[in-house]
């Protein structure tokens, strides 16, 4: 618990650092951009598509009169709208994802591994290939565990549980595999995924609850539409930021596992890398280094003798 922690906080601490900022930008250019360009061919045929299919439910057509009759007939005119929203928010909060992974963690990475454990031996035990069959395959069980569970969501406690553990696990089973895949072999990452997986997959719980706090914008109903060019880059820009927090989170706790699992020391280097562009790594000290240097035989046999 004091490593998971301690990971927390310097996870939020550097959240604030330059580089993380202007590294968080990137997604969020990309993602406001295929958001805005998908809306603008496909939002009112989207629209069109929803409204039409709920008019082919009897109950929901129902409920919907009943809301007219109680005076809410302006919300009954959104409704399709802010279906159409909230359905696309799980595309948004994978792609963020995605792009936070591919785009921001080698970047923390790095820079948490030159910060603090610049004696870390890289050993480049995950390929960029097999990270990203890796992600892949998890966004897809992600996926089809979401709509499998989209049924079980009309039931008001479990709407509150099932999307962010199933976000959590996406973050954990992401996360932990990106920010090992440089510095650990492949059985040294398979070693700290099997004896961390319970701190791990309660990072990505956590992660995805907050995560889970960008949805709470489309709570405003009617409102959200006008004001639907304001509220999705700013929900962007949150999950950009949640899944950067993750990603550093994981890195911390990851790269300080793998640390101790070797046995390496830990050099905090609070202002930058020491180390300029191109250098060879700091060297590993061994035992031999510890050792002190041999006297000198004649000069000690020269010593006078108490």
């Amino acid at each position: 618990m004091k490593q998971l922690l301690d990971s927390f906080w310097r996870a939020a601490a550097y959240c604030f650092h330059p580089r993380v900022i202007a590294l968080s930008f990137l997604p969020l250019v990309l993602m406001v951009a295929l958001s805005f360009g998908l809306a603008y061919f496909f939002w009112e045929s989207a629209v069109a598509g929803m409204a039409a299919w709920l008019e082919s439910y009897a109950l929901i057509q129902t409920v919907l009169g009943w809301l007219q009759e109680a005076g809410l007939g302006g919300f009954t005119a959104v409704f399709a709208p802010l279906l159409v929203l909230v359905l696309a928010t799980p595309v948004i909060v994978v792609l963020c994802l995605l792009l936070v992974a591919i785009f921001m963690t080698p970047a923390m990475v790095t820079m948490v591994g030159r910060r603090r454990f610049p004696r870390l031996e890289l050993k480049h035990g995950g390929s960029l290939l097999v990270g990203v069959f890796w992600s892949l395959g998890s966004t897809l069980l992600a996926g089809l565990a979401l709509l499998v569970s989209m049924p079980l969501w009309l039931i008001p406690p479990l709407v509150l549980l099932l999307p962010p553990l199933i976000w959590g696990w996406l973050t954990y089973r992401v996360f932990a595999f990106d920010v090992l895949a440089a510095h650990a072999s492949a059985q040294e990452r398979k070693t700290l995924l099997r004896k961390h997986r319970g701190s791990l997959l309660m990072m990505g719980v956590v992660s995805g609850y907050m995560g889970a706090a960008p949805s709470l914008l489309w709570a405003s109903g009617a409102m959200a539409i006008p004001l639907a060019p304001l509220l999705v880059p700013a929900a962007i820009w949150i999950y950009t930021l949640v899944f950067a927090f993750a990603s550093l989170w994981f890195s911390h706790y990851a790269l300080a596992a793998l640390a101790t699992m070797r046995g390496e020391p830990e050099v905090e280097v609070l202002d930058a890398d020491p180390r300029p562009a191109g250098a060879e790594p700091l060297p590993r000290l061994t035992a031999v280094d510890a050792t002190p240097e041999p006297t000198n035989p004649e000069s000690s046999a020269k010593a006078p003798h108490a």
